[in-house]
């Protein structure tokens, strides 16, 4: 069984195509600058390499057969033939409090999707464009939904609810969401295993630090706070959103500058965070190498992006009692030492000790690694994310009617003897350029 799994951005469609049957990722890439000119596709198929095509997207139908027609190419494809898809699954970034778990899309859950535009109205659009084209496509398949908010549906109240008019909250569902769920469930399931405890036995704080980025208390393997609110601005500081700030600046730059809502909206949004201090860089190794150069607010820029992960480290260590690991994932997690290590200096006294040796060898995206001493009573974990394989996974389940919801199901790599095969290839190679990546390699125990 071949499933197809789609996560389609404003301008950006990512796809991965999985042989459920083999347990292997059969294709993948992305499709950049859809609707806005110069597009082009960056396809991978297993066995037959990289390969990289432009071509013009003027919309998400465009630029899905234009993945269609990579997947099934003669000369670069995986499959021969589309009808090898038996299933779809559809990243979509909110589902509000109507969805708790992955479901099979029809008429119901698309118009629900479209009610909750208004809620993520940069992130569900694009995310229903794409729904839309490929049941047009393929329109003889089951098409699934992954909801980014679901994992958080088990926060309280508490949590969750602003001290605003609750009326807001009641007739318009203004409320803390959270986001980046996918990652984060996956993750969460994978430091079980590296601690070699069982998944609701385990308190977590997880940091999924990218472009956009945001932390998660875990309390007995269930999502109970995180950073990211009503939209994904809230909380940590991003590449370009702001994060946590005084809701009060906005109407006085506003007010100073005669600048219309929609302005603000989009400067919070898109010119804000890293590249707000920074007036240049969003990429977290551009500010890494300027930083190193003398430039002072590439420095400012990382001081502040760590200390407000320190913050959240330090209240979500309070609100949960105790934690058995951190854990860092995502593009910048995964691949930045200098935030990590920013981050992390001064915890010792909350249990919390790295070793800066390891945590600078620990730069890889094909292994799990531990960058804690020894002795530190807190583990803290690198594990690059899987976001595709839960999608996969859900979509899955759901087709044969095994699918429950996440504080109930269980996931193949939730257990000792997963192997992510790409990943595992990949390291190997890599051990033979960096053969002291071995030192921090995880190792269940």
């Amino acid at each position: 069984m071949d499933i197809l799994t789609l996560n389609c951005g404003s301008s950006s469609l990512k796809y991965q195509l999985y042989s459920w049957d083999r347990r292997e990722v059969l294709s993948k890439g992305i499709v950049e600058r859809v609707t806005v000119g110069g597009g082009f596709i960056e396809h991978y198929a297993r066995g037959k390499g990289k390969v990289k095509k432009e071509q013009d997207c003027p919309n998400h139908k465009v630029a899905l057969e234009l993945v269609l027609s990579m997947l099934s190419h003669p000369a670069y494809g995986a499959i021969g033939d589309l009808s090898r898809i038996k299933a779809v699954g559809h990243r979509v970034v909110h589902g509000g409090e109507r969805f708790a778990q992955s479901v099979i899309i029809d008429e119901a859950a698309l118009a629900t999707f479209k009610e909750l535009a208004g809620l993520a109205p940069l992130h569900n659009p694009p995310n229903i464009l794409g729904i839309e084209a490929a049941r047009a496509a393929l329109p003889d398949v089951p098409h699934c939904a992954v909801m980014d908010t679901a994992w958080h549906q088990t926060m309280p109240p508490a949590a969750y609810l602003y001290a605003l008019p609750y009326s807001w909250y009641a007739r318009h569902g203004v409320r803390r969401y959270g986001f980046h769920g996918t990652s984060f469930l996956y993750v969460a399931k994978r430091a079980a295993v590296l601690l070699g405890k069982d998944p609701f036995q385990t308190n977590l704080i997880l940091l999924h630090i990218g472009n956009g980025a945001s932390a998660n208390a875990v309390r007995a393997g269930v999502s109970v706070d995180t950073s990211m609110g009503f939209t994904p601005l809230e909380g940590l500081v991003m590449g370009t959103r702001a994060g946590d700030h005084d809701p009060a600046i906005g109407y006085y730059i506003m007010g100073k500058e005669n600048m219309p809502p929609k302005e603000m909206e989009k400067a919070l949004n898109k010119s804000s965070g890293i590249l707000g201090i920074t007036e240049k860089y969003t990429d977290r190794r551009d500010v890494s190498q300027a930083a190193e150069k003398g430039d002072e607010r590439a420095r400012l820029a990382i001081e502040v992006e760590a200390y407000r992960i320190k913050k959240y480290i330090g209240s979500y260590l309070a609100a949960l009692g105790r934690i058995d690991a951190v854990v860092f994932t995502a593009g910048v997690g995964e691949m930045n030492p200098v935030i990590r290590e920013a981050a992390l200096s001064g915890l010792e006294g909350l249990g919390i000790r790295f070793d800066p040796r390891k945590n600078t060898l620990a730069r890889t995206r094909n292994a799990e690694t531990v960058i804690s001493t020894e002795a530190s009573p807190v583990k803290t974990f690198v594990i690059p994310t899987d976001e595709e394989l839960v999608m996969t996974e859900d979509t899955q389940a759901l087709l044969v009617g095994s699918y429950q919801p996440h504080t109930r199901f269980s996931y193949s790599f939730q257990h000792r003897d997963y192997v992510n095969h790409e990943r595992a290839e990949a390291l190997a190679h890599e051990l033979k350029e960096r053969p002291q990546l071995a030192e921090v390699i995880a190792r269940l125990p």
